[in-house]
């Protein structure tokens, strides 16, 4: 027997980051001349049901005029099967400065408004279990529960985030800041201890960086052979999370591996496999736990799929950076 007052969790995180590069930092928007377009979808630990899945469409790219990047994400999280549900429509800006020959630096801003939703009929209670049958009769009905929700099951917050990133065409490192207003997202108040700051959304630091060393040029028939070292360090609430890895493109097909640990215990081994064709590219990855967890709970599966309207731009780009990875 053991009583939870308060459970703590992270935001929900992208394994294929680099395919969802407005949810690591809105420094990050504007990648691209054309529009370039970002489908997300995970889901994890399978084996236990359809617990936590999330899924997300992005819009994103570069106003030359206003040296801006401009951009707009919808993303829906689902944990336990819908009981905890959250959707955001998030708005990105940033802005490049350049520091001198191929060397630049990018500030970006995101508001977002959200809603937090609880199903309270999926919620099961001490009361409504049996300790000799379960949840359910013997004749197929749940127990009935008496204790009651009484307050709010829905919320509506707004969210604000802030970054930077310093680049050129060796190297980027980024920076950036989640939940900058630790948004109330509590449904029931801590009445017993006053405690406000265990309603609030905690802040989510990231700092990532990486590099793109050039195999073998391209041309108007296969595209460069590169190689990209990242790594990406998260923190939320005493929740580390780091990612060190690399992404290999070689013309239309691009693969990765990366390594996940939370500077405690190790968690997982990521592999991804992607193809790419003209403007669209998709990719799939495997969540491999090596943690006590183990493998039995199905590990984490992710697409993504990208389209990139470069083409439509009769110019090719010569971007002179090192972000092919996130194109």
């Amino acid at each position: 027997m053991f009583t939870v007052q308060i459970a703590f969790s992270q935001d929900p995180i992208y394994s294929q980051f680099y395919n969802a590069h407005l949810q690591l930092n809105p420094a990050l928007a504007g990648n691209t001349i054309g529009p370039l377009i970002q489908l997300n979808y995970r889901n994890q630990w399978p084996g236990l049901g359809n617990i936590y899945s999330t899924y997300s469409v992005s819009y994103d790219q570069y106003i030359t005029k206003l040296k801006s990047g401009v951009g707009v994400m919808l993303l829906t999280d689902n944990a336990g099967d819908g009981t905890l549900k959250s959707t955001g429509l998030t708005g990105y800006y940033s802005y490049r400065l350049k520091l001198n020959s191929d060397t630049y630096i990018k500030g970006g801003m995101e508001a977002g408004f959200v809603n937090l939703g609880l199903d309270i009929s999926k919620l099961q209670f001490g009361d409504a279990i049996d300790p000799s049958v379960g949840p359910i009769s013997p004749g197929g009905v749940p127990f009935p529960s008496k204790e009651l929700i009484t307050g709010e099951t829905a919320r509506n917050y707004i969210n604000i985030g802030a970054g930077l990133v310093l680049f050129s065409p060796k190297y980027y490192i980024g920076l950036s800041i989640k939940n900058l207003n630790t948004p109330d997202i509590s449904f029931i108040g801590n009445s017993n201890t006053g405690d406000k700051s265990s309603m609030s959304l905690p802040v989510r630091f990231s700092l990532h960086g990486g590099t793109q060393i050039l195999l073998k040029k391209g041309n108007k028939n296969t595209d460069p052979t590169f190689v990209s070292p990242n790594i990406m360090f998260l923190r939320q609430s005493g929740f580390n999370q780091l990612n060190v890895g690399a992404y290999l493109s070689v013309d239309k097909i691009q693969g990765g591996l990366w390594y996940r640990h939370s500077l405690y215990n190790g968690d997982a081994f990521i592999t991804s496999f992607g193809v790419k064709k003209d403007f669209f590219k998709i990719t799939y990855s495997f969540d491999l736990t090596v943690s006590k967890l183990s493998i039995r709970q199905g590990g984490s599966h992710e697409i993504g799929i990208i389209l990139n309207f470069d083409y439509l731009y009769p110019k090719k780009q010569d971007y002179n950076d090192c972000f092919a990875i996130f194109r």
